[in-house]
């Protein structure tokens, strides 16, 4: 699979999941909970469906707008992100100016301001805070729950900036598509060590490949996991 510069995240996302929308996308596992959950393609783009509608049908968002996402290696950031993406919308991983929406954990999570802020308890199955969400948030899993979930299309074309940095989407696909994360493969990722959603998001997607996203992470258990869903280590040790 290539993706020329005319191309997006998001068209490499949908070819996947159009490929084949039964097959496991994102694996995800906490091993301090012992969560493992499991989404499909078409399962995971539903997630993504409903953020992009909750973005511009909800809060009117679009091209050029800025999203904070203050959330770590997870499925549902995943989501997140990719709705943000397919919106149009310019992701901030840093906190580094001002945005029109962020996406938290807790309601301390992020120093920007934004016109509107969602929590996202990162319970197991998408689950709401019992509780209610942080104060001066909104539960995104409560939220995100009332919106259709087809996909909308694209809004971002391959020129619009993808990252605050001034990446463009082209560009970002264009790098990922680069990194040595092997064509329509199995890749087991740990978050912790390697959070940065350009590496265990973007790049195995422009590669075709489905994630085993792991958080907290017990070596014990890396060796057997890797058998067990057929995946192999990326990025590659470098251990002799």
């Amino acid at each position: 699979m290539t993706h020329p510069r005319g191309l997006t995240v998001m068209h490499a996302f949908t070819a996947i999941v159009e490929a084949d929308p039964t097959l496991p996308l994102i694996t995800f596992y906490d091993d301090s909970s012992g969560e493992r959950v499991e989404l499909s393609g078409a399962t995971l783009a539903n997630w993504v469906a409903k953020t992009a509608n909750l973005l511009v049908d909800g809060l009117g968002l679009g091209i050029g707008q800025i999203a904070t996402v203050r959330l770590p290696p997870h499925w549902q950031s995943a989501a997140v992100l990719l709705g943000c993406w397919s919106a149009g919308l310019i992701v901030d991983v840093h906190d580094g100016s001002a945005a029109d929406v962020a996406f938290v954990t807790t309601a301390g999570d992020s120093a920007t301001p934004a016109d509107e802020t969602f929590a996202l308890s990162l319970a197991p199955l998408g689950l709401p805070f019992p509780a209610g969400p942080p104060v001066g948030t909104h539960d995104f899993t409560v939220e995100v729950r009332g919106y259709g979930d087809q996909l909308p299309a694209i809004a971002a074309a391959p020129e619009h900036a993808a990252l605050i940095d001034g990446t463009t989407h082209a560009e970002l696909l264009s790098t990922a598509a680069a990194q040595a994360v092997p064509r329509s493969s199995r890749v087991l990722i740990d978050g912790d060590a390697d959070p940065d959603p350009r590496v265990w998001l973007v790049a195995p997607l422009a590669a075709g490949a489905s994630i085993v996203l792991c958080r907290h992470l017990d070596q014990a258990l890396l060796a057997g996991r890797l058998a067990t869903e057929r995946a192999q280590l990326y990025p590659p040790s470098t251990e002799e």
